[in-house]
């Protein structure tokens, strides 16, 4: 019960790496407003509760303000404080520079970028309140290149970027900010992706030969190394690669 008394937020809880890392928060001890853009949330929020632990979930689009500002005030409402942000929610549109349509990079920056800045900009007065930390999700393609993933490298380039720039900003508020950068994870979304291939059996492999370990990541695995960010209070600034060898 490492989190006892902590009051989490975790955006794109639904599924995937949010799925996880929200009942892993629950797990120990924490209060966990799970977000989503559809109500996919609910039914981790469900889940929690009916394990023993303290949940609620919020149905919402994170890369409006109006709904950033509501999601907090939700948590807080519920819950009455805020010690940890979570911002995973994300979305992967492949494309190269000269295939990616304008609609569909403004719409990963939106997503993957814009969220991050709206939630770490409503929740932090309360974070610097109760000396909690801010985690965000971004990705080994911001440090690694690979193909078909313009939009989605930049605005996880951009991600590592903001986080080390409102770390060092926040320093003497008290308040830690990190991120973590997964290699290629088992969810529900890389299932689609792969489906979407004319030949998933060779999509799945294609997948699973850009990390040196051999396979894939586990979600849990992931949530795991959140959760270390979460606990280590020397640790600020930090980009965590959890990527199965695949910076080596």
């Amino acid at each position: 019960m490492r989190l006892k008394d902590n009051v989490a937020i975790v955006t794109g809880a639904g599924a995937g790496i949010g799925e996880a890392t929200a009942l892993r928060f629950a797990r120990e001890g924490a209060k966990v407003c799970c977000n989503s853009l559809t109500d996919s949330a609910r039914r981790v929020a469900d889940q929690i509760i009916r394990e023993g632990g303290q949940a609620a979930s919020f149905c919402g689009d994170v890369s409006q303000d109006a709904v950033c500002g509501d999601l907090v005030r939700f948590a807080i409402d519920n819950f009455g404080r805020l010690d940890i942000l979570f911002n995973n929610a994300g979305i992967v549109i492949p494309g190269r520079i000269d295939d990616t349509e304008l609609a569909d990079w403004e719409r990963t920056m939106a997503v993957n970028v814009r969220s991050v800045f709206l939630m770490s900009k409503h929740a932090l007065p309360e974070i610097i309140r109760t000396k909690g930390c801010i985690i965000n999700n971004a990705s080994v393609v911001a440090v690694k290149g690979t193909t078909n993933r313009v939009a989605y490298s930049a605005s996880k380039g951009a991600v590592i970027g903001m986080t080390k720039a409102m770390a060092a900003d926040h320093l003497r508020d008290g308040i830690r900010v990190n991120s973590i950068s997964p290699g290629t994870t088992l969810s529900a979304s890389l299932e689609n992706r792969i489906a979407a291939f004319s030949d998933p059996i060779q999509a799945r492999k294609d997948f699973i030969s850009r990390q040196p370990l051999g396979r894939l990541g586990k979600p849990e695995e992931i949530a795991e190394a959140v959760l270390y960010l979460a606990l280590s209070e020397f640790t600020t600034g930090l980009n965590l690669c959890i990527d199965g060898g695949m910076t080596l």
